[in-house]
């Protein structure tokens, strides 16, 4: 197992991030280069040309990352493994987002974290934005790349966020990608099936919720996504808040169920308290890490 460099990468992503003032180009963008690269020159509108970008992104993928775990040194390992993570940066931008002084730059920022239409929303839509990709991208970001990590290493970690950034960038049902993105998506929900049912029983957990702990499968399994509901649903019912409903996307409405009970009228402090999760959660996440790799060397 590696813990010790799991738990290396966590505390390397807590201070620093994305490391933007190295001025180096982020791992990831060098995935979606690869994907680009194959949908440019071998596009076709059929499922069995979405399964060869697959298989030649993660093979890529694979061969690099492999080449690099042989480096013996778990604080280069820790190091390169802090790319796969983004737990400091999902905080920060939400937090941006709400501490904007004016409707319109939260409009502008929030654009840059959602796919929904963002120019006619109001402060309570903005905030239930906010915590609503802040949960989901709890497991995407952080909770599933480090799962990976835990079990795989660094080839486990850099082969999930290939998967995650293949359905990012072609996992749509629209007319280009429903086919050629169709096992790119499927292959990101089997990705994401443990890490998301994790990440919702560690917010209801941290936040001390049994109503988030014992319901968070029955709201969360009305979301589209057999994944994406449920750690937004944990956090819902954990903060009393009713997220999802009706949602604006390309100029429609899109009736989306409603997760959690309570009160649909979301204010800063909703979101101040969801972002309250990541102190604790480094917490929680550091001692399992520490206990883990004690045991490990124990045994």
């Amino acid at each position: 197992m590696f813990y010790s460099v799991a738990l290396i990468a966590y505390i390397i992503d807590m201070f620093f991030a994305e490391f933007d003032k190295l001025k180096i180009k982020h791992p990831i963008i060098y995935i979606g280069d690869i994907i680009k690269f194959f949908e440019k020159r071998f596009y076709k509108d059929s499922i069995f040309s979405g399964i060869l970008l697959t298989f030649f992104t993660l093979s890529v993928v694979f061969i690099v990352v492999f080449l690099l775990s042989f480096i013996d040194n778990i604080f280069i390992q820790g190091f390169l493994a802090s790319f796969t993570l983004s737990s400091k940066m999902l905080y920060d931008c939400v937090k941006d987002v709400i501490q904007s002084t004016t409707l319109e730059e939260k409009k502008y920022k929030i654009s840059m974290l959602v796919s929904r239409d963002t120019k006619t929303m109001s402060e309570s839509d903005i905030n239930k934005a906010a915590i609503e990709t802040y949960a989901e991208n709890l497991s995407d970001g952080v909770i599933a790349p480090l799962f990976y990590l835990v079990c795989f290493g660094l080839v486990g970690a850099y082969i999930y966020k290939a998967i995650n950034t293949l359905d990012s960038m072609v996992g749509y049902r629209n007319k280009r990608y429903e086919k050629f993105g169709k096992f790119s998506a499927r292959l990101d929900d089997l990705a994401n099936y443990i890490p998301s049912r994790i990440t919702a029983i560690l917010i209801a957990i941290i936040f001390k919720s049994k109503k988030a702990l014992l319901e968070f499968k029955k709201y969360g399994s009305k979301h589209e996504s057999i994944n994406a509901g449920l750690p937004i649903a944990s956090m819902a019912l954990a903060l009393n808040i009713k997220l999802g409903g009706p949602t604006s996307y390309f100029g429609k409405i899109k009736n989306k169920p409603f997760f959690g009970v309570g009160k649909e009228n979301i204010e800063k402090s909703d979101v101040l308290k969801a972002l309250d999760l990541k102190i604790k959660l480094d917490l929680v996440v550091m001692i399992i890490l520490g206990v883990l790799y004690v045991l490990y060397k124990m045994v």
